[in-house]
């Protein structure tokens, strides 16, 4: 998920009760609940070294105790207060956990079992932002500060801080969990739906459904077949028609895809896409040239390309240029 939700994850756990854990409770927990985008500093190294480290090792389930301990040195150190370590570091551990989560419930993914497996899991349940959980959580930030206001009116300024906005945090955590269940029942509805039709005479050898921003309702459906791909929206208010479907083919065997998939750029993208669908295209220079692209139907088609692995081969099929951005390089 996006960092707005995870900071205000953290601090819903430190008002839901977990702050009673140790004395600077809820900077503990809102670091521990940012702590495994740690990985955003790889991007220092270019975009395909983040593809590849983000949500890495600092999502693992093994690096768990270590990420949960850093934020509690860190605040340890920087606020020069004594803090109970014990009831800090599980109270961390728990922050770091919805983290990982979170993002499991997105359709990114994460790598719960490195260094075991590499494995990336996802349940396509929300998108990384989701505009409902952003309403709740900013209503759960908002509505104690208006509530202690009205309360310092009627009160002439005497305002009990003991329980302050516990009620809106129980809330707002709460709603993630039943929003995300919530989810789950209306995305098999909508696997279902994919996987129970015939898209040009062909059936399906597997699909998705990957979540709307806004609409629970709508899903973009990804299917696909031995010869090709299909795109399609899936609104379970009405009926799903898969004639509709924007059909991707794939290419025909080349041995420019064979040169090209060995290179290290696509290496590291294809571990990381689950829906890849491959592109050769001539190209004017050099002569006789291709150009060879990859990308991941989970983010964009080949009509709005994102996450897109490029290689340019010379009319000897030989890798001249690799490229990896989020969109596709076309060479001038």
């Amino acid at each position: 998920m996006d960092p707005l939700t995870h900071i205000a994850t953290g601090l819903f756990l430190s008002r839901a009760g977990l702050k009673r854990w140790t004395p600077l409770a809820t900077p503990i927990l809102i670091l521990a609940a940012l702590a495994p985008d740690i990985d955003i500093v790889t991007a220092a190294g270019g975009s395909l070294n983040y593809l590849h480290f983000h949500r890495h090792l600092t999502h693992s389930l093994l690096a768990m105790p270590v990420m949960a301990l850093l934020p509690v040195l860190v605040v340890r150190v920087a606020g020069r207060k004594p803090i109970h370590w014990l009831g800090a570091f599980f109270a961390a551990l728990i922050a770091v956990a919805s983290h990982l989560l979170l993002d499991l419930t997105n359709m990114y993914g994460v790598r719960l079992l490195l260094p075991f497996s590499a494995q990336w899991l996802r349940l396509d349940l929300t998108a990384v932002v989701d505009l409902w959980i952003w309403g709740v959580l900013l209503l759960g930030i908002i509505g104690p500060l208006i509530a202690r206001l009205v309360g310092s009116e009627i009160t002439s300024g005497v305002v009990r801080d003991q329980h302050h906005g516990r009620g809106f945090a129980v809330f707002g955590l709460a709603f993630l969990l039943f929003y995300n269940c919530g989810r789950s029942v209306l995305h098999t509805r909508a696997v279902a739906s994919l996987e129970s039709r015939i898209y040009q005479e062909a059936s399906p050898v597997r699909v998705a459904a990957l979540p709307d921003v806004a609409n629970p309702l709508k899903w973009r459906g990804l299917v696909e077949t031995s010869d090709f791909y299909a795109v399609a929206e899936v609104n379970l208010a009405a009926e799903f028609d898969p004639t509709r479907a924007t059909i991707f083919h794939k290419p025909e065997a080349d041995p420019a895809l064979e040169v090209a998939q060995r290179t290290e750029t696509f290496e590291q993208f294809l571990k990381f896409s689950q829906f890849p669908l491959w592109r050769i295209s001539p190209i004017p220079e050099p002569e006789n040239g291709k150009l060879v692209e990859v990308e991941d139907l989970r983010f964009g088609t080949p009509l709005a390309p994102r996450f897109v692995a490029s290689a340019v081969l010379s009319g000897k099929i030989e890798v001249l240029q690799t490229y990896f951005q989020f969109g596709a390089i076309r060479p001038r």
